[in-house]
């Protein structure tokens, strides 16, 4: 998120790692190849309707913190306890807004060799912010990191943040055009569309696009999605480290066909869901759309709000539980935004809610001292009585 833009957050402690949801603390190119542009136009004009290509409006909320719908169940997600005698249909792993900083950067490697001993996960995916919003975009730091990526023994979903693109601009970055470090980012960790980073596992991409890290897959009757959705309004906030004081017709037109990119694969992600009668879907992206310390402004949020329709639209209408995970806010969040009564709703100004949609906020930042672990409940008789997913915070201690 950008610098100027971070909130003071208060310590949060470590030392409980079962999961209540609780509401915590706050931080808030150019698409390579005219045949790229020419096809995500495309999907632009089909995924958003007309009203949503112009800065949409957002409906006025008077409290002073939002407040989502009550999140009981989505508490009970998280602190499941297993039946006696079943185990996860499989397990994987969620990070994010890691590592920040030049010690960070040096302790990563011992955090994915601590990734890599737990035996027990299928893979890993990282919600994006492979760097801090202060520090050089470089091509150096680039590769730096995707020495540390490949040196994962597990299947590694990767999908970017706005620090490492989006915020590139600012001078402390180096001054960037966010449109030349995205081709960067896009020519670095995804340069074989249609395998993960790490250990190789085939992902169906939207490389034809010209957006490689939208990837997709299944997996025992779960379908997931990896969307490129950056803080920073999703990318529409002014490039003021380049002189600029608002949004550029170029910048505009990029978010514009991104999110319809990211709208698409969430609509198809959802058909085939209903096609193969899987259980859950799961969505992760960077940026949080909900942030629950805070009453955002227009400026803040709202780009993002076609995407959070099709999140509505296509939630409400899936006869299974949905989860969302995404970093951006740095610390452990569990809460249902898009439920019936909650504040978000007015806010986008979103027709209909989604009481089955879960949000997790993964640690991040200075609180990227733990990684989240998911189990998947089994399919069939085994996983009844219990929610597909459910998960806990596991220290790193390496």
């Amino acid at each position: 998120m950008p610098a100027q833009n971070d909130r003071p957050r208060a310590a949060q402690p470590h030392a409980a790692r079962p999961e209540a949801a609780r509401p915590q603390t706050r931080r808030r190119g150019r698409l390579a190849g005219a045949a790229a542009a020419v096809a995500l136009a495309a999907v632009a004009a089909a995924a958003l309707p007309s009203a949503a290509l112009a800065a949409p409006g957002l409906a006025p909320v008077a409290s002073a913190v939002p407040t989502s719908a009550p999140v009981a169940s989505a508490a009970s997600a998280g602190d499941a306890t297993p039946i006696a005698g079943t185990k996860p249909a499989f397990s994987f792993a969620v990070i994010g807004d890691t590592p920040y900083g030049a010690a960070a950067a040096a302790h990563f490697p011992s955090q994915v060799a601590q990734l890599n001993a737990d035996t027990s996960l299928d893979f890993v995916i990282h919600v994006g912010d492979i760097k801090n919003g202060s520090t050089v975009c470089s091509d150096e730091y680039f590769a730096q990191i995707r020495a540390d990526f490949d040196a994962f023994t597990h299947p590694l979903v990767y999908t970017p943040g706005d620090n490492e693109w989006t915020d590139c601009h600012r001078a402390n970055n180096g001054a960037y055009n966010p449109f030349e470090r995205l081709a960067k980012i896009r020519e670095v960790f995804f340069s074989t569309p249609g395998k993960t980073l790490g250990a190789t596992m085939p992902v169906t991409s939207q490389a034809a696009l010209g957006v490689p890290e939208n990837v997709s897959f299944t997996k025992n009757r779960v379908s997931f999605a990896a969307i490129n959705v950056p803080g920073s309004n999703n990318s529409s906030q002014p490039w003021t480290g380049l002189g600029k004081t608002a949004e550029t017709p170029e910048q505009a037109a990029e978010v514009r066909s991104r999110t319809a990119a990211d709208i698409a694969e969430v609509r198809q992600t959802f058909a085939q869901a209903k096609q193969r009668h899987d259980r859950t879907v799961v969505i992760s992206q960077q940026a949080d759309m909900f942030d629950p310390t805070y009453t955002p402004t227009p400026q803040d949020i709202s780009a993002f709000t076609p995407l959070v329709q099709a999140l509505v639209d296509e939630a409400s209408a899936f006869d299974g539980e949905v989860y969302l995970f995404n970093g951006d806010s740095h610390v452990y969040n569990s809460d249902r935004p898009l439920a019936s009564g909650s504040t978000w709703l007015a806010r986008y100004g979103v027709k209909g809610s989604a009481d089955n949609l879960t949000r997790i906020t993964v640690d991040g930042s200075s609180h990227a001292t733990d990684y989240l672990k998911v189990d998947v409940a089994a399919d069939g008789d085994a996983g009844k009585g219990r929610p597909v997913l459910s998960w806990q915070r596991v220290p790193f201690t390496q």
